[in-house]
């Protein structure tokens, strides 16, 4: 097992890894619309989940690898009325590269987030 740490994304704001490295898996912590300095970004869902695939990518990147190898998306949103909106980054995110995803309502995220999201990569 290996641990994933960056500082082009925000650092672990509790006892836990932004991602762990298990023999050709990567599974990546919740992220949230923070910046690398830990400075919360966006006040609606478009601008939020922009900044949380941007640190994706970083954590990613940092493993050696890109969203064309995620395998699942796991998404917690506070509010489902805004699915569309969330779709229509995470559409752009991932192009043509279609992983499974599960999308739940949450009453409530980190720092009031509306949206977190992790990831399950195939290395």
């Amino acid at each position: 097992m290996k641990t994933i740490e960056t500082s082009n994304a925000p650092a672990a704001i509790g006892p836990y890894s932004q991602a762990v490295q298990v023999g050709d898996m990567l599974y990546t912590s919740g992220s949230i619309p923070l910046d690398a300095s830990g400075t919360f970004i966006g006040d609606e869902i478009q601008g939020q989940t922009r900044q949380v695939f941007k640190n994706l990518r970083a954590i990613l990147s940092e493993a050696g690898t890109s969203l064309d190898n995620v395998v699942k998306a796991t998404v917690f949103v506070q509010d489902l009325n805004d699915f569309a909106k969330l779709n229509e980054i995470y559409a752009e995110e991932f192009g043509n590269h279609k992983p499974a995803r599960s999308t739940v309502q949450v009453a409530r995220l980190p720092m009031d987030s509306l949206v977190e999201i992790e990831l399950v990569v195939k290395l």
